[in-house]
């Protein structure tokens, strides 16, 4: 049985000052804890688990700090509201530094603060393979729970940086290229063999001193009225073109 103790510490991963202090965060579900499990065993600090879980899912007997709960102590410990099976802390991943871009696609998030869409942009990343995605500090925590969740497992493949993007990107020698309303028609530009695709804020786009850095300002067409699209969907068109060029 959880301690009231365990209990408060767990739920204390949901808040960034916690995780940062502890360098731990939370990941949840039957398929994404069973994938973790599955890729990365010795980042799981523990494991915590329905006894269907564990029957079902004999590799999560390798973990060295293991709980089998009941599904009330789940809902008690969980950050959703429909548990699933399984939650684990995990510790946060090392940190794959990026310096000098070259010979492939980047993903650069100016203001992305949505944690829905921060997570299924690291998720279209890898459909798209993107490796690497670099951060502004002002985007959304990648280790939110919501995040988490939303990136479906992708999280463990996608290396996420944070960097303030005008410093990095100035000093970069690959072309630069961003989602601007009011920029070239999308389908008619021909996208080179690398390069840094640049996603703006959900409702201001991309800041005023990175739009000074683009080499191409690059549009998705409307032919309805609705004033702008989603951040993950207009990433998800983005990454199509620029995969079928």
């Amino acid at each position: 049985m959880l301690s009231k103790t365990e209990v408060k510490y767990i739920q204390s991963l949901g808040h960034k000052k916690r995780r940062e202090e502890e360098k731990l965060f939370l990941a949840e579900g039957n398929k994404l804890v069973a994938e973790l499990i599955r890729e990365i065993p010795g980042q799981l600090f523990r494991l915590y688990a329905t006894e269907e879980f564990f029957q079902t899912h004999p590799d999560a007997e390798k973990i060295p700090v293991k709980h089998i709960i009941t599904e009330e102590e789940l809902q008690r410990i969980s950050q959703q509201q429909t548990p699933n099976q399984a939650l684990a802390i995990i510790n946060y991943f090392p940190v794959k530094e990026i310096s000098k871009l070259e010979n492939e696609w980047y993903l650069a998030l100016d203001g992305i603060r949505d944690p829905g869409n921060m997570g299924t942009i690291i998720r279209l990343a890898e459909w798209f393979g993107i490796s690497n995605i670099i951060c502004s500090p002002d985007c959304a925590d990648i280790y939110n729970p919501k995040v988490v969740q939303a990136t479906m497992g992708s999280i463990i493949r996608v290396n996420v940086v944070e960097k303030d993007l005008y410093t990095f990107l100035a000093d970069q020698q690959i072309p630069v290229v961003g989602a601007v309303l009011g920029g070239k028609e999308l389908s008619s530009f021909k996208f080179p063999a690398a390069g840094v695709l640049v996603i703006g804020n959900e409702a201001n786009g991309i800041s005023t001193e990175v739009m000074r850095l683009l080499t191409h300002q690059l549009m998705i067409p409307r032919f309805g009225e609705a004033e702008s699209l989603n951040a993950a969907i207009a990433t998800s068109i983005f990454l199509w073109e620029m995969k079928r060029s």
